[in-house]
């Protein structure tokens, strides 16, 4: 099961057999049904997570109980709320698979060992922390500098792998549009076509 975060491993970062070995033995494998909550708003977030299979949305839910999609992780991505992770602080965050899927998890306590242990392992984690933080901070001046056409277009071009996976609910609240703006957008596209 671990085959692929050994092959998305080996992509960042040069280590040998024996300590790519140990250091996937800490995750633990499991599946996760369509709909079902990996981690709940209000609860610690104890885990760090690679997408086997599937896919899954990290979302906010405002006062309005209107959800605010920050991303969306399927196969060979990451996944956590990192606040609650490193601060062990109550989560503002929700993550819901949107599919049948399979995720392998690491415990805070397992991380920090294994990136005590193993240089290879931090260094890892902090290539994929440095990620992403460059991509918020691109979707934060696309989000403050581009309209919801501009912004739906990026959008499409960026992941194309997940767009047809996801309802036009789900896009819209990952854009910070209402599903009716963003279906004008999308027939005004069409239009110029």
């Amino acid at each position: 099961m671990t085959e692929s975060l050994q092959k998305h491993i080996r992509e960042y970062v040069d280590i040998s057999d024996e300590k790519l070995e140990r250091y996937c033995s800490a995750f633990i494998h499991r599946k996760i049904k369509k709909k079902e909550f990996l981690l709940v708003k209000g609860s610690i977030c104890d885990f760090e997570g690679f997408v086997v299979s599937g896919c899954f949305k990290v979302f906010h839910t405002d006062k309005n109980a209107a959800e605010q999609i920050l991303y969306f992780a399927i196969e060979n991505w990451w996944i956590s709320d990192i606040d609650s992770f490193i601060n062990r602080i109550p989560s503002q965050l929700t993550i819901q698979a949107l599919e049948d899927s399979e995720i392998l998890l690491i415990s805070k306590k397992d991380k920090e060992q294994l990136c005590l242990e193993m240089p290879e392992v931090e260094r890892l984690m902090r290539l994929k922390f440095q990620s992403s933080i460059i991509a918020l901070q691109r979707r934060i001046i696309d989000n403050l500098s581009k309209s919801s056409e501009e912004r739906y277009i990026e959008f499409l071009k960026k992941y194309p792998q997940i767009a047809h996976r996801l309802t036009n609910i789900q896009v819209a609240a990952y854009l910070g549009v209402t599903p009716e703006s963003l279906s004008r957008v999308r027939k005004k596209m069409v239009k110029k076509i």
